[in-house]
């Protein structure tokens, strides 16, 4: 109630005591409608950031000897939420006794995600991948994180001319923003250096033949170092094969490969001075360091009212040994980018693997870790949020 102030300060406190009365009698003269159960904001919202998803493995194809395609539907909503092209989604089952996950790159566009479509492709290259490629079937159920990830093109940070360089099966984010940029949702002018051995390990060529044929801003080039192929260069993807190609001033770079790669593409780029922000690089998940004979140590997790001990080796992240375990600890990305692994450090010594600090100053100064790029030093205690 808005009061003006009087000249008498008697006649405010008898506004004042009047102020319960009038309020009830505003109570009594409302609507009798209850309250809406659900908002639309909140609805959409849900629809945008659904957390954890239920999806089924719908149909699988082979693309190469070393990678194979899934395509998943949702069982717990009729579409997947719209996101970025170039971002990933994290896959998560349970293979004998570990409740494992592994991050992989989008394949499909954003209209398909609205159409209850998602399309991943795998290479068969670790314990989860290998899963993947060899054993999961049709019809096969699975949890997936919502698409996250900040390997996007961003219209206030990039220029509107892309150069994108992919080695491997790093062809897969690109596939989904070339065809983001053909279904009319990206702006961008899109050059694609694709990298491979040989001809047999590109994965899909005629995909993206099709979408260069489609889309006048979309140039594809393959690249092939270990054979010649009519309509393929020969060699690497370097600078002067670039410039062949494009004029290199005012491009933005995006690359995903594997971190050879990676090496020969910043050299090769170190002479142009680029700001920061004009490389973007798709992380890989941490690794297993290299070590001959790794200690064994304890870990001990507290995780909501329960506390477990487990192994923990010192060449493992302590993510991998949760899940070894069957713990169900969150994680998303596994190279300590994007925070949702946070979790309480009680106690030991640990390392964290070089580059992947990505922790904010908060969080070091308040002792928080990433278990994803965790390495125990001694016998350790955390404290871990639940997935789910």
């Amino acid at each position: 109630m808005n009061f003006k102030k009087q000249i008498f300060g008697f006649m405010d406190m008898l506004r004042f005591k009047k102020m319960v009365p009038t309020r009830r009698q505003m109570l009594a003269q409302g609507d009798n409608k209850p309250l809406p159960q659900e908002y639309r904001t909140n609805t959409l919202a849900q629809k945008l950031h659904p957390g954890y998803m239920q999806v089924e493995l719908v149909a699988a194809r082979p693309l190469t000897a070393a990678i194979r395609e899934l395509t998943f539907k949702r069982v717990d909503s009729d579409a997947f939420p719209f996101f970025r092209a170039g971002q990933y989604a994290s896959l998560q089952m349970k293979i004998g006794d570990s409740v494992v996950s592994r991050p992989y790159s989008i394949v499909s566009t954003p209209q398909q995600a609205l159409e209850n479509k998602l399309v991943l492709a795998v290479e068969n290259a670790g314990f989860v991948s290998e899963y993947l490629n060899k054993t999961a079937k049709v019809g096969d159920r699975f949890v997936m994180t919502e698409p996250s990830g900040e390997f996007h093109y961003e219209t206030l940070r990039d220029s509107k001319n892309i150069i994108c360089v992919a080695g491997g099966s790093g062809i897969t984010p690109f596939l989904s923003m070339a065809g983001s940029l053909a279904d009319g949702d990206e702006s961008y002018s899109m050059l694609l250096f694709y990298g491979a051995r040989t001809a047999a390990q590109l994965a899909y060529k005629a995909e993206l033949d099709a979408l260069a044929e489609r889309c006048k801003d979309l140039k594809v080039v393959y690249v092939l170092s270990d054979e010649e192929q009519p309509g393929c260069e020969k060699g690497f993807v370097s600078v002067e094969l670039m410039k062949k190609y494009t004029d290199l001033t005012d491009r933005t770079f995006f690359l995903c490969g594997p971190p050879a790669m990676y090496a020969f593409i910043d050299k090769e780029l170190a002479p142009l001075n680029l700001p920061k922000k004009a490389v973007h690089r798709d992380a890989a998940c941490c690794h297993d360091l290299p070590l001959d004979k790794p200690a064994v140590f304890k870990l001990t997790v507290h995780m909501r009212d329960q506390v477990y001990v487990l192994d923990a080796k010192e060449n493992e992240t302590l993510l991998a040994a949760m899940e070894r375990a069957g713990l169900n600890a969150p994680n998303k990305c596994r190279a300590g980018g994007c925070g949702f692994c946070h979790s309480k450090w009680l106690s030991g010594r640990y390392r964290i693997a070089d580059g992947r600090d990505g922790r904010r100053e908060a969080d070091r100064k308040f002792g928080f870790i990433h278990p994803c790029v965790t390495y125990p030093l001694e016998d350790m205690e955390i404290d871990v949020p639940v997935a789910y």
